[in-house]
């Protein structure tokens, strides 16, 4: 059968040329082969990997696929654009992974990424997740930018593939503790953590500037990331009267706390980190959740630029919530360093990214020697009427009231 096949195909091919000769068409045969063969290879994009790790399941999956949304974002509207990289069309797709918010899912995550042979990854969201990760996307010579791991130890490793697009925790400690002091102005202060590497180390640095400041700290109060239950702690606390309160933690461990903590009369002020200086405070906390104070490591989503707070809006019928404009950032940096080197190779496109100066939806992107970004802005929060609403931007050591920070020029 094979045989047969072979001899009908040079019948019918020496027949065509037969045919063709016989009508001198050859020349214009030969020129509509090569124009259908040309029109063919310029369709066909090759695809490049950028992989997203964030927890998509469980407590905090709201801000993962928070996330993943400024990833998706990013990447829909490169490939809108039609790129060529090294002289081929590519097609950017994201490969998105669900790492739990779990520490040892994290250098899982990162090898099957290396496996796959993505060209970048965008996260981890969880400072305890995304640090033991890094070492592995440095073994593999892969770049990774997360829009919301603020623990120092992630850029203190020397990984040159390392980068953030927020502020550490030890810029935003001290501001979160220096506003309390000024606007609160407290004797005392119960610090608690959830015992994570983004909880405990927000929370050290809290205690620390909060103790140059002369405030009494009282003995650290420790629970995990699965902790709800708080009124064993809280009821301590509160026959020691602390005018503030301090959680290193996630918005999941954070609301519970608060509203337990107000049912038993506790009257000091709470605050927190990042983590849970989220809209969703006043789901988890109810009334309770109102006048809380927080802050994040970077400007607030309504400070981003207008283009991205649209484009967004657009495609998820909703707004961010934080890290989304970080995120997506950071998508565009990737692709930005890749069409400077004109190369995908993480190798080529690195260098670029090391020395990037970038506009992007969350402002001015530069990074320093280490990969964190140069001169990040913090911002403090506070609920109102049920809203995160943010009060003032810190920059420099300098404290700035939201509004005039706006109409100075916040992202564009």
């Amino acid at each position: 059968m094979k045989a047969l096949g072979v001899t009908n195909e040079f019948s019918w091919v020496a027949t065509g040329l037969v045919a063709v000769a016989a009508f001198g068409l050859a020349g214009c045969g030969k020129k509509e082969d090569q124009s259908a063969a040309a029109g063919k290879a310029s369709s066909i994009q090759r695809v490049v990997k950028i992989g997203h790790a964030a927890p998509l399941t469980g407590a905090i999956a709201h801000l993962g696929k928070d996330n993943e949304n400024g990833v998706r974002l990013a990447i829909e509207e490169a490939n809108a654009k039609g790129l060529t990289l090294g002289g081929e069309k590519v097609a950017f797709e994201m490969i998105s992974e669900d790492d739990e918010g779990k520490e040892n899912k994290g250098p899982i995550i990162a090898q099957k990424f290396a496996d796959a042979k993505v060209a970048g990854v965008v996260g981890h969201l969880n400072s305890g997740v995304t640090i033991p990760a890094s070492a592995v996307y440095n073994q593999a010579g892969i770049p990774m930018i997360s829009g919301s791991a603020t623990n120092p130890k992630l850029t203190e490793q020397g990984f040159k593939v390392a980068f953030r697009t927020v502020g550490r925790d030890d810029q935003q400690g001290p501001a979160i503790a220096r506003y309390l002091v000024s606007e609160h102005k407290p004797k005392s202060v119960a610090v608690i953590d959830d015992a994570t590497a983004y909880g405990e180390g927000l929370a050290n640095e809290v205690e620390k500037t909060l103790k140059a400041s002369g405030v009494n700290v009282l003995p650290r109060e420790k629970g995990t990331q699965e902790t709800r239950d708080w009124k064993a702690i809280l009821t301590k606390l509160k026959g020691k009267g602390p005018d503030a309160i301090f959680y290193g933690g996630m918005d999941s461990g954070a609301g519970p706390m608060m509203k337990q903590g107000r049912e038993l009369g506790l009257k000091g002020v709470f605050s927190f980190g990042d983590g849970a200086c989220t809209d969703k405070m006043k789901e988890l906390a109810g009334a309770a959740s109102e006048g809380l104070v927080c802050s994040q490591a970077g400007i607030p989503v309504q400070a981003s630029s207008k283009a991205f707070l649209d484009a967004y809006k657009k495609k998820f019928n909703s707004d961010p919530l934080i890290y989304a404009p970080f995120t997506y950032d950071a998508t565009n940096l990737i692709i930005t360093a890749m069409q400077a080197a004109n190369s995908t190779d993480p190798a080529k496109y690195l260098p670029e990214l090391a020395k990037i100066k970038y506009e992007g939806a969350s402002g001015h992107i530069e990074f320093d020697e280490k990969g964190d970004r140069k001169d990040a802005e913090m911002t403090i929060f506070t609920m109102k009427n049920g809203t995160i609403t943010p009060v003032a931007i810190i920059k420099g050591g300098k404290s700035v009231k939201f509004e005039d920070f706006v109409k100075g020029g916040a992202a564009k």
